[in-house]
């Protein structure tokens, strides 16, 4: 069925349209949540002693612990009863609904809002293994840079068009406004709206975007076994056996390593942008989503750019120099001047520039490494990596801000994640990892590997 659908441009415009529904959710939650948290939720005095800002950091790094010790399943599961559209459904859906859930929590209830908000990130972080597990089945390698960089430009666009018209109602209300809603009202009208727009779009994307693979049969000494209990412990075999086996390809190991790194910094710097900008910098909310709508619709010309730079030059060397720009935007922001917005803006758009290069093209660097029969397998495995990556950015953030009392030195503390990364990526042999993906072989519950 891989083969069918592959390079088919309306099954590839149907998967992009899910990057189209999620991307409000995502874009949302660094543009008003983050921000509406830090101003309402969070007491004026902290709580507990803590800034909001700093709050933000934690939850941010507890959810990536949490989802850390969830993904490494996840993916296995899906290539092992061949259900990735069945799971992509289940949990946008789910994190939808927690999303909805997200306005309701009362002013002051920090912890509540800790819970409701890390549910809606692990159904939006869920969702995403399986849906990345499509990619190496819908493109080839000719194709795959360019498709995976359609994709999240889609995302760009659709998260850029949802806050602006959550802006549009929020400069409608307030005191002087037409809607009768407060600042804080159209704030959680906006983020309600976000649920609705991904569970929308998510149908959309479905209806066009069939089930691939065939299932196994369970084998014998799971069969007594609840088939979730089943599945579960299958799904921790796999991805045990493929960590052990990923050592003896150290290609692909290397990269994953070094995506660790820089994706702990660029992950950090969209989760607490929000937070820093209202935070540190005493920007309003009006002012902190014009700059993500910036990012947002910059990003779009910036993953075709890099998409089309990686054509040339290759995914490695595009993502090597997406990096030095990132490393430069984290030193910018520690000068970025109190209550000033065309600053703040600039550093916006150099950011969304970036922004879809190195996330669409690590995306499809890996997918060229990794074997097709195992996709959702191992870009699970890769979320995992991912997710424990994420911990580390907003926990120093959050350390670091906590101990100086200030978020500028914690933002200047994340430029070292970039330049790991950056010295790790330089090393990896890219044409060595793609060879060795013919090197793997799977046969019902067992990897192994030909060496």
């Amino acid at each position: 069925m891989a083969t069918a659908i592959r390079n088919d441009r309306k099954t590839i415009l149907r998967w992009a349209m899910y990057d189209w529904a999620n991307s409000a959710y995502i874009t949302t939650a660094g543009a008003i949540v983050a921000a509406f948290f830090t101003s309402t939720i969070v007491p004026e005095d902290g709580w507990r002693g803590l800034s909001g800002e700093t709050i933000w950091a934690a939850v941010v790094s507890i959810g990536a612990f949490v989802l850390f010790l969830a993904m490494p399943v996840l993916g296995a599961v899906a290539d092992y009863v061949a259900a990735k559209r069945r799971f992509l459904k289940v949990f946008a859906t789910a994190g939808a609904l927690f999303t909805m859930a997200v306005p309701f929590v009362p002013d002051g209830s920090v912890a509540l809002f800790m819970l409701v908000f890390l549910g809606s990130q692990f159904g939006f972080v869920a969702a995403n293994v399986f849906y990345d597990g499509y990619l190496p089945e819908i493109a080839s390698d000719e194709t795959i840079d360019r498709v995976s960089s359609k994709g999240f430009a889609m995302g760009y666009i659709g998260g850029g068009l949802y806050i602006f018209l959550a802006l549009i109602l929020i400069l409608a209300s307030g005191d002087d406004g037409i809607t009768g809603l407060s600042s804080t009202g159209a704030a959680r009208v906006g983020i309600f709206g976000a649920g609705i727009w991904w569970v929308v779009f998510t149908r959309y994307s479905l209806a066009g975007l069939p089930e691939t693979g065939e299932p196994e049969a369970i084998p014998e000494r799971y069969r007594s076994m609840r088939p979730w209990r089943a599945y579960t412990l299958i799904g921790y075999h796999r991805t045990a056996d493929t960590a052990k086996r990923l050592a003896r390809f150290p290609q692909v190991l290397l990269f994953v390593i070094a995506f660790m790194f820089y994706n702990d910094g660029t992950q950090t710097v969209i989760a607490i942008s929000g937070a820093y900008a209202e935070d540190t910098l005493n920007l309003t909310t009006e002012t902190i989503i014009i700059a993500f709508l910036i990012t947002q619709f910059v990003a779009f010309g910036g993953a075709l750019f890099f998409g089309r730079i990686a054509d040339r030059i290759g995914a490695k060397r595009a993502i090597l120099a997406s990096l030095v720009v990132w490393g430069l935007v984290a030193m910018s922001a520690f000068f970025l001047p109190e209550g000033q917005a065309v600053p703040f803006f600039v550093l916006a758009g150099v950011l969304g520039f970036v922004l879809g290069g190195v996330q669409a093209l690590s995306r499809s660097l890996y997918g060229t490494m990794i074997p097709e029969e195992a996709s959702a397998e191992f870009y699970g495995f890769f979320s995992v990596f991912s997710k424990f990556s994420a911990i580390w950015g907003p926990l120093v953030f959050a350390l670091v801000s906590w101990l100086t009392g200030s978020g500028r030195p914690a933002i200047f503390s994340i430029v070292v994640f970039f330049i790991i990364g950056g010295v790790l990526l330089s090393r990896v042999d890219v044409a060595e990892a793609q060879r060795s993906r013919d090197r793997w072989n799977f046969e019902g519950e067992d990897v192994s590997a030909d060496v």
